[in-house]
Formats: structure tokens, sequence, C-alpha cells
């Protein structure tokens, strides 16, 4: 084609132009490209959404999980209460983030796929009735120039023949006068087809140049429908790329927590929670609950009494709510020589629950009917994890003596009922709750989701003896599993 309607003269036209025929084609596609562009926004939210609830859901399982363990651990006053700070953060974050998924499905989302149903109109025979409005905009435009460009080309080819025809004419009567064997007939044969030649590529040249003149004409108006259609287009693919923009940045928005009034009150509070976490007031409450600072009753010589097994009252026991008071214990040898007890439980069960601000007192829990001190000693002894914070130990007092009640026999020969089962303990099935890798050679290594066989119960330390699958036996942490029901 020619580029003589051009300012750029002599500037090579691509073939890859937009004027080329067909080549309007891409405009056209852009609008369905964006109807497909809507779908893959809707989608990347979509997926983003989920993405928020799964978290949302991860964090608030990670808080109740962790707040539980917290909170039956050792850890005491107020570095528990900030490190429980952090279960409370996450529980508040994962609710942030679940109106972070709201606002991007019932926001966003449909937002997008109503604008998409307004700007995209589908037709009975499929495709949308924008696309086809383009199709046929820019084909009527291009429908007259096309057709003279068509003329042009054809004017061209023929010109070019004769040009050929003239060429190979003059070259044949040129050879023909070095053949002396030619007679002067067949000269002048030549020579007149060398004439017709020229004359064929005037002719020819002339309706080439006529034809390529008209579509220089028709040039214009051909650009000039041509922009007007493309315009269209345009200011319909403007719509898109702006509304684009505003729905991104309402997700921004969205997304961005760290501009939220609610989201950084959460970590003021937390922050302010761990500073108040105090060393030397959490030591101060140990020793006032747990250590030095309790009270005690400490022995002191009795009469005897015939009343001294029998059971108590609740009003007696009322009287006695200072903690243990011992009575009927003979002393061996020299009583000054005794050294002062200073634990919080003279019972030699390892398993009885501290009490907070007094001695335990075993019998604080009998009512009026008179039950024994065994069977509430029972009752507390399968309430008592070895990993509860108010966990007492044994002391290391004697019950060698005949006549203390607290020694291994009674009055009738019977088992003291506050001495450890020895009985071994039933096997039963547990599943991992976390990864553990053993750091001893004694110990086992199992996955979450991992069964195994509890053999024995758990010690002081919080370990149980158990065996996997596979015949090993060994250590395992006892909060690292749970019985399967």
């Amino acid at each position: 084609m020619s580029g003589s309607y051009d300012d750029s003269v002599g500037v090579e036209v691509s073939s890859d132009s937009f004027w080329e025929v067909g080549n309007y084609k891409r405009t056209v596609k852009r609008i369905d490209d964006g109807h497909r562009l809507c779908n893959d926004l809707m989608n990347c939210i979509h997926e983003r959404a989920r993405i928020e609830k799964v978290y949302a859901q991860q964090l608030t399982e990670w808080a109740k999980r962790w707040k539980q363990l917290v909170e039956k651990g050792p850890q005491y006053g107020t570095v528990e209460r900030a490190w429980c700070a952090f279960m409370s953060e996450a529980e508040k974050v994962s609710e942030l983030h679940l109106e972070v998924k709201g606002s991007l499905m019932n926001e966003d989302f449909e937002k997008i796929k109503n604008w998409q149903k307004e700007a995209f109109h589908k037709q009975m025979m499929g495709g949308f009735k924008e696309t086809k409005e383009a199709e046929d905009g820019f084909r009527k435009a291009q429908k007259p120039w096309a057709k003279k460009l068509k003329e042009v080309e054809a004017a061209k080819k023929a010109y070019h023949a004769a040009c050929k025809e003239e060429k190979l004419a003059i070259s044949r009567e040129t050879n023909s006068k070095a053949d002396p064997a030619l007679n002067p007939e067949q000269l002048k044969k030549l020579q007149d087809k060398v004439e017709r030649s020229k004359q064929d590529v005037l002719k020819t040249k002339e309706k080439y140049e006529k034809s390529l003149k008209e579509l220089d004409n028709a040039t214009p108006q051909y650009m000039e429908n041509m922009e007007q259609v493309f315009e269209q287009c345009q200011q319909f693919e403007e719509k898109r790329l702006r509304f684009f923009r505003e729905v991104l940045l309402e997700v921004q928005k969205h997304l961005d927590l760290s501009n939220a009034a609610s989201y950084k009150n959460i970590y003021r509070e937390l922050e302010q929670n761990i500073k108040t976490a105090d060393a030397v007031e959490d030591l101060r409450w140990f020793r006032a609950n747990q250590g030095p600072g309790m009270s005690m009753n400490w022995p002191q010589f009795e009469e005897w009494s015939a009343d001294l097994n029998r059971t108590l009252s609740r009003r007696e026991k009322k009287k006695a709510s200072d903690g243990v008071t011992l009575t009927g214990i003979n002393q061996t040898g020299d009583q000054g020589s005794q050294p002062n007890k200073h634990s919080s439980s003279l019972s030699v069960q390892s398993n009885t629950v501290q009490s907070v601000q007094s001695s335990y007192n075993p019998f604080e829990d009998e009512d009026d009917t008179g039950s024994t001190v065994s069977e509430k000693e029972d009752n507390k002894i399968k309430n008592v994890s070895s990993y509860e914070k108010n966990q007492s130990y044994p002391t290391d007092w004697s019950d060698e003596e005949s006549n203390n009640p607290f020694s291994s026999t009674d009055a009738n020969g019977d088992t003291n009922p506050f001495d450890e089962d020895t009985s071994p303990a039933m096997e039963v099935r547990v599943r991992a709750l976390y990864d553990y890798e053993g750091q001893e050679q004694d110990e086992l290594s199992f996955k979450a989701g991992d069964e195994l066989t509890k053999m024995e119960n758990e010690d002081e330390q919080g370990w149980c003896k158990g065996r996997l699958d596979n015949g090993q036996v060994g250590l395992y942490p006892a909060n690292y599993v749970e019985p399967i029901q």
C-alpha cells in the first residue's frame, strides 16, 4: 500500500499497522478480554477471601489451644496474664480478618459482578453486543477504502507484468539483430511486439497511478471513520480501567489493617499487658502462696482422745479451716531435735491438691453423713494433673510410729488410704496432638496424629511411658497426647 497520505513521507508502514485491513480486530478483542478480566479479578478476590477465613480460623484454634496449655501450666502471676494476652490478641485479630473476608466478598466481589453485568450484554447467538457493534463499525469504516486498495493492488500487478513483458520483448529484439538467420519479416514482428509492450506499460501505469490517487483521496475519510469507531472503543475501555482502579483501591483499604483504629488498639493493649508483667510481684505472690510465707499449724502436744479416729463433723471442720491439726502423734526421741517442716502439705500422697491460701485439709470436703477420709482423698486424686499449677509435693516426715493415724496400717490392720496405688496402670491408646522429636535415647519421637499406647501414668515431671506401634518403648511428654475416645 502507498504511504502518500501520511505526513511522514518515505517512512515504511509496518504490515502490522492498525490501518491495515483487518488489524482492527485486536481492538475488538480487547472488549472480550475486558469481560474475562472481570472474571479473573473476581476469582482473585475470592481466593484472597478464602485465605483470610482460613487464617482467622487458624488463629482462633491456636489461641484456644495455647490458652488452655498456659492456664494449666506452671506459669503464674503477671507473666501468665502477659502470655495469655497473646491469645487475646489472636482472637481479636481473627475477628478483624473475618471482617476483611466479609468486605471482600460482600462489597468488592459483588461490585465487580454487578458492573460486569451492566457493561457487557450477551447475545442470543453468543458473544457480546458491545463486541459486535465495534466489529460492525470498523468493517463499515474500512470497506470502501479496502475496495480501492484491492483495485490498487490489481493495477500494480498489471503494471509490473507489462513492464516485465516489455523488458522481455526488448531483449528478444536485441538478440535477433545479431542472428543472420532471421529474415526481415521476423525482425519486423519482434519490433512491433516491443512497441505494443511499451504502450501496455504506459496504459497500465496510467491506470495504476489513477487507482492509487483515488485511494489517497479516500484515505482521510477512511482514517476519520476508523478513528471515530476506535474512540468509542477507547471510551468503553477507559470506563473499565477506571472501574478496576477504583475497586483495587477499595480492596487495598479492606486489606490494610495498619490504618484501622481497632487494629492499632489491639497491639497497644497487648503492649500494655506485657509491660505490666512484674517479676518482683510474681516472686512475692509465690512466696506468700507456695513458699515460706504460707501459714502452718505446727505439731503440738495433745492429750489422747477417744474420739481421735471418728469422722469430723462439719462444725469441727470449720474450726480447723486454717490447716491440718496433727493429733495423736507420739514423738520418739528428743522432740527438740526434730527439724521444722516447712512443707505446705504433710500427706504422703504425691498428687494431693495444694490450697492457695492455707494448707490442704483432707477433711474439708466431708459432708454431715460421715464420709471417710479415704473416699474424699480418692476423689481429689482423680481430678489432679501433674501439669496443673496447684500441684503439691510429698514431704519427708516419717510415719513409722505405731500409733500414728497416718501410718501405713490403721488400727484395724487395713491399708492406709493415703498410700499410693502400686498396681500397674492400665494400657490406654492415645493420639499425638503435636510433633515431638526425642531429645534422649529413652524418649519416643512421633508426629501429630500418630497413635501409641500409654503404659504408665504421668509422673511428677509430666512424662509418661508409652509404646509405639513398631514396638519401641520410651518416654514422652504427657501433654503432647490425648486419649482416643
